[in-house]
C-alpha cells in the first residue's frame, strides 16, 4: 500500500529543493566572508593596507556577534520563525556587503582612512547577519531532515558554504584584474542573489508550518529565555560549544592569511599571467576557472549520493570504482595545463582547504549517518589540525606544506560533519535555534581575536623588516603567528575527549548512527 505523504518533508525532492534554496544564501555569505584572503597583496599594493589593517577589517566583522547578536537571532528563530530571522539577517548581510562594495569604489571618499572605516562598517553589518544566516540554514536542515539524512544534508549545506569560500579565494583575483573594487561588488551581488533564493524558500516554509500545525498533538513548546541558562548547564553542549571555538579559531582565521603565507614562505605567485593555467568556458577565464572548482564539488556530492542510492552491494562497489576512474581522468586531463600551474599560485593553492571539505564533508556526513562515531571523528580531525599547522609553520618543505593544506581540508570536513548533527542529539529541538546561535557566538570570540591577532602579530614579529617588506626587498615570516594555532588543536583534542566521556555518561548517542537511540 502506498504511503500517504503527510507533509512536504516526506517528499525527498522537496527536502533537497529546500536545502538548495537555503544553501544559496550560505554560498553567497561564505564567499563574501573569505574572498578578501586572495586579495591581501593587492589591497596592500593598490589600497595601502597594512597586515594589521587587513586583520582589523576581517576581525571586526565578528564584533556584533561577540556581544550577542547571534543569540538574538537564535531567539528570533525559536520564538517566531526561520522566515523572520532569515529575512531580517539575510537583508542585513546584503546591506552590509553593499556598503563595503561602495566604500571600495570610493563612494564615501577617496582617503584611505575613510575607505577603511566604511569598509569596516559594512563588514560589521555583514557579519551581524552572516552568522545568524548560518544558524538559519542549520536550523532549516534540521527542520526538513531530522530522522532521515540529517548528517548528509548538513554536510552538503556546509559544502555549499565551502564552495563559496573556495571560489572566492581562487577566482577573486581573476575577477579583480588589478583592482579590488570589482571583486568586492561581485561578492556583494552573490549575497543578493542568495537572499532572493531564500524568499522563494519561504513559500515552502509557510506551507510546511501549516502542515505541521495540523498534525501536532498537543500544544507546541514555546521558547523561554530561561532555555539559554538550561543550555549553559548542559555539560555536553558546553564541551561541543568550546570545541567549536577552539577548532574554528585555528581554521577560519588561517584561511584569510593562507594565500599570503604561501606567497611569502614558499615563493608562490599572487596572480597568474594572462592565460596561464586558465580554463576557458564560454569565452570567459573566470567561468572556466570556477567550473574546475564546481567540478570538485560535484564529485564530492557524487561520492556520497550515488552509492547511497544503489540497493545492491555489487552496484555500490561498481559505482564507487567508476567515480574514482572519472575523477582520475578529470585530474589527469587538467594536470599539465591547469592544476600543476595552480599549485604554484597562492590563492588557488590555498583553496585546497575548502576544496578538501567539498570532496570529503558529504562523504564523512554520510559515514556519520550510517556508522556514527561522531565524537571519535572530532578527535581525529583535531589531530590532523595539529599536523597541518606544524607543517605550515615550523618546516620549510613545499611538499609538507601541500600535505598540511590537504590535512587541514580533511580536518575541516571531519569535525563539522560530526559536530553539527551531534548538537541535535544533545539539545531538545525547541532550543536548537538558541543552541546553534550560542555556539556561533562563542565561536566568534575566537574568530575575532584570531582574525585580528594573526595580522597584528605578523606586523609585530616582522617589525624590524616592515619597510623592506613593503618595498619588496624582504618577505613576511609567518612562523610564530601560525605556530600559535597548534595550541587550538591541542585544546580541541582535550574537549573532544571530554565530549566522548560525557556521551558515555549521559547517553546522547553521539557514537551511534542517525536515528538510533542508546539503550
Amino acid at each position: 500500500m502506498e504511503k500517504v505523504k503527510q507533509t512536504l518533508r516526506d517528499s525527498a525532492a522537496m527536502r533537497w529543493l529546500a536545502l538548495v534554496l537555503v544553501s544559496g544564501l550560505m554560498f553567497g555569505t561564505y564567499w563574501f566572508q573569505d574572498f578578501f584572503s586572495g586579495l591581501k597583496g593587492l589591497m596592500e599594493s593598490q589600497m595601502g593596507f597594512t597586515s594589521e589593517e587587513f586583520g582589523r577589517l576581517i576581525g571586526l566583522t565578528t564584533i556584533a556577534n561577540m556581544f550577542g547578536m547571534i543569540i538574538l537571532g537564535g531567539m528570533i528563530i525559536d520564538k517566531w520563525s526561520i522566515r523572520v530571522a532569515g529575512l531580517v539577517f539575510g537583508g542585513l548581510a546584503t546591506l552590509g556587503a553593499s556598503i563595503t562594495a561602495m566604500a571600495s569604489h570610493g563612494f564615501f571618499g577617496e582617503e584611505h582612512g575613510i575607505t577603511l572605516t566604511m569598509m569596516i562598517v559594512g563588514r560589521i553589518m555583514f557579519g551581524s547577519g552572516l552568522e545568524v544566516v548560518c544558524v538559519v540554514a542549520t536550523r532549516t536542515v534540521v527542520k526538513w531532515f531530522k530522522g532521515s539524512e540529517l548528517a548528509l544534508a548538513m554536510a552538503i549545506n556546509m559544502g555549499f558554504g565551502r564552495l563559496g569560500t573556495a571560489l572566492g579565494m581562487a577566482i577573486s583575483i581573476d575577477i579583480a584584474k588589478g583592482m579590488v573594487a570589482p571583486a568586492v561588488s561581485f561578492a556583494a551581488t552573490l549575497i543578493g542573489i542568495g537572499l532572493i533564493m531564500f524568499l522563494v524558500y519561504m513559500i515552502f516554509d509557510i506551507k510546511i508550518d501549516r502542515q505541521d500545525a495540523r498534525h501536532e498533538e498537543g500544544p507546541k513548546e514555546e521558547f523561554k529565555f530561561t532555555d539559554l541558562f538550561k543550555l549553559l548547564k548542559n555539560p555536553g553542549f558546553m564541551y561541543i560549544a568550546f570545541l567549536c571555538l577552539a577548532f574554528y579559531a585555528a581554521v577560519f582565521p588561517f584561511i584569510q592569511y593562507a594565500p599570503d603565507l604561501l606567497v611569502n614562505k614558499f615563493g608562490f605567485s599572487y596572480d597568474l599571467a594572462p592565460g596561464e593555467g586558465a580554463v576557458i568556458l564560454f569565452g570567459s577565464q573566470v567561468l572556466g576557472n570556477a567550473s574546475v572548482i564546481v567540478a570538485f564539488f560535484l564529485f564530492g556530492l557524487s561520492f556520497s549520493l550515488v552509492p547511497a542510492n544503489i540497493k545492491n552491494r555489487g552496484g555500490k562497489i561498481i559505482s564507487v570504482l567508476l567515480l574514482i576512474a572519472l575523477f582520475v581522468v578529470f585530474i589527469t586531463t587538467l594536470w599539465e595545463s591547469t592544476l600543476s600551474v595552480w599549485l604554484r599560485n597562492g590563492p588557488k593553492t590555498a583553496s585546497l582547504i575548502p576544496l578538501g571539505t567539498i570532496l570529503f564533508t558529504p562523504v564523512f556526513g554520510n559515514y556519520v549517518d550510517k556508522k556514527g562515531r561522531a565524537a571519535s571523528l572530532m578527535i581525529l580531525g583535531s589531530l590532523l589540525l595539529i599536523f597541518a599547522h606544524l607543517a605550515l609553520s615550523v618546516f620549510n618543505s613545499v611538499t609538507l606544506g601541500y600535505m598540511g593544506l590537504l590535512s587541514l581540508g580533511i580536518a575541516f570536513s571531519l569535525v563539522p560533519a560530526a559536530m553539527w548533527p551531534s548538537v541535535a542529539k544533545i539539545v531538545a529541538e525547541s532550543r536548537l535555534g538558541t543552541a546553534y546561535a550560542t555556539m556561533f557566538t562563542i565561536q566568534n570570540w575566537g574568530l575575532g581575536l584570531f582574525f585580528w591577532g594573526i595580522g597584528a602579530l605578523l606586523d609585530l614579529t616582522n617589525k624590524a623588516d616592515l619597510e623592506a617588506i613593503r618595498a619588496g626587498e624582504k618577505v613576511y615570516d609567518y612562523t610564530i603567528p601560525i605556530l600559535m594555532l597548534v595550541v587550538c588543536g591541542i585544546v580541541s583534542i582535550f574537549l573532544a575527549y571530554k565530549l566522548l566521556e560525557t556521551d558515555k555518561k549521559h547517553g546522547y548517542g553521539l557514537e551511534l548512527p542517525s536515528g538510533e537511540k542508546p539503550e
